[in-house]
């Protein structure tokens, strides 16, 4: 990408990619790296990609954490701020799922509920409030800090892979706008909100895919680059705040 078309004064600026080695996060960050982030990258067991990822991007740092456990993502925060001395913008991307029909409650048991919002819920405000202080210091009047939540199209919608993820994904939007109208102006707060994206985690969702491909007015699901590019706009926005961004191709208008 050329120079002019980056976002402007990104020099020195370090981005946190949550789930950053594979699908959106990995789109994101290579993405935010061409714009002239820093990146410091993370997953939760993929650490071979990881440090390979960081080899292949300039001043990248690569940290392992299990967002499922507070003190980690405690930790990554930490760590991030050890290496780079500075974080200008926090992607909440790591994410878990598990399908349950919505018609099986049972099925949605409380430790799966537990499971799902510790990574999706919970995990992001951790990072949030432990970024804080750091998001605050690095923000000027003119360039604020960002957090930018990864949701989905289920958090808006009533659909997706189980209630409980549903459910979670609408918390996710509803803290989003929280945090927005509480840690302005020097941090702003979004989130994206996707549809069905080409990742290894929806290639046997065969229903979905034909859904998004009939029913859709762009006739596909997004690619993960699809996502970065709308991510990329949103953290070079300086005044955007507290919106969630349905990016699904039109499905949410049939």
């Amino acid at each position: 990408m050329g120079r002019w078309n980056r976002i402007v004064g990104t020099e020195n600026r370090v981005a946190l990619v949550t789930g950053s080695t594979s699908g959106i996060g990995l789109a994101i960050a290579q993405r935010l790296a061409a714009e002239g982030f820093t990146l410091a990258l993370h997953s939760r067991s993929t650490t071979a990609e990881g440090a390979r990822l960081a080899e292949s991007l300039p001043g990248a740092s690569y940290t392992r954490a299990d967002l499922s456990d507070q003190s980690q993502a405690r930790r990554l925060v930490q760590a991030v701020l050890e290496r780079h001395g500075r974080l200008d913008v926090l992607v909440n991307n790591a994410a878990a799922t598990c399908i349950v029909p919505h018609g099986d409650l049972k099925g949605a048991t409380p430790e799966l509920w537990r499971q799902l919002n510790e990574v999706n819920l919970i995990a992001p405000w951790t990072l949030i409030s432990e970024a804080q202080p750091a998001l605050e210091a690095t923000a000027t009047d003119t360039v604020p800090s960002c957090v930018l939540n990864i949701s989905s199209h289920a958090g808006v919608r009533p659909k997706g892979a189980s209630i409980p993820y549903a459910v979670g994904k609408a918390a996710l939007n509803h803290m989003t706008r929280l945090l927005a109208l509480t840690l302005g102006p020097r941090i702003r707060v979004n989130a994206i909100a996707p549809g069905l994206v080409d990742t290894p985690m929806s290639r046997d969702w065969v229903a979905a895919r034909k859904l998004w491909a009939e029913r859709s007015p762009m006739g596909r699901q997004a690619r993960p680059e699809d996502v970065a590019h709308v991510a990329a706009m949103v953290v070079g926005s300086n005044y955007l705040t507290g919106e969630i961004i349905l990016c699904d191709g039109g499905l949410n208008l049939t």
